[in-house]
């Protein structure tokens, strides 16, 4: 999850997104990307996650770390907010920070717009959950309520579950990608 940029950009998160959200909690993991910008975001995370990692995004004031690294399953997993990498969600800059973290997936947020690929060289998996709430991001963004979903419990492969809002209903599309020989495939 992340860039809900509550409340400067919006009041509240969509409700069926919320309403989903609510009803599978707690969550075991939750990371969220950054840009929560108010303290309310922060103390509602708490109430639906086991364990619970945040970023500081670019527009936020809490005293937030700016990336961390989670140790998940078989997988190490980086968080950051996204915001020094130019274009906004460039593959070849997250990879460049991936590997500085030596993680085999990265978790992004700043462009509003979610994504699931595999980074050019392949080695990483970038993962971006888009804006929780839909708001207008500075580089442009796609204006649809998103979130993901990652189940790690293969032993090599991950299923990632992208959730938007479309004309006030909540829509998922799964994407599969499996880890071997140091390299990401995406299944088809």
């Amino acid at each position: 999850m992340g860039d809900t940029h509550i409340p400067d950009r919006a009041s509240s998160i969509p409700r069926p997104l919320l309403n989903y959200i609510q009803e599978h909690s707690p969550w075991e993991l939750v990371l969220f990307t950054g840009d929560l910008t108010g303290e309310s975001v922060l103390k509602w995370l708490k109430t639906i996650s086991r364990t619970l990692h945040v970023v500081r995004g670019n527009m936020d004031y809490l005293p937030l770390p700016r990336q961390a690294v989670v140790e998940c399953e078989w997988l190490r997993i980086g968080l950051v907010h996204g915001d020094g990498v130019y274009p906004r969600g460039n593959p070849v800059g997250l990879s460049s920070i991936a590997r500085r973290l030596g993680v085999q997936i990265l978790v992004s947020g700043h462009t509003h717009s979610d994504f699931a690929r595999v980074s050019p060289d392949g080695s990483i998996l970038l993962l971006n959950p888009g804006s929780l709430t839909g708001v207008w991001g500075g580089g442009g963004s796609s204006y649809t309520p998103s979130f993901m979903t990652v189940d790690v419990s293969s032993e090599e492969c991950v299923s990632v579950e992208t959730f938007k809002l479309r004309e006030g209903a909540l829509e998922s599309t799964t994407s599969s990608f499996c880890f071997k020989k140091n390299s990401w495939i995406q299944l088809l």
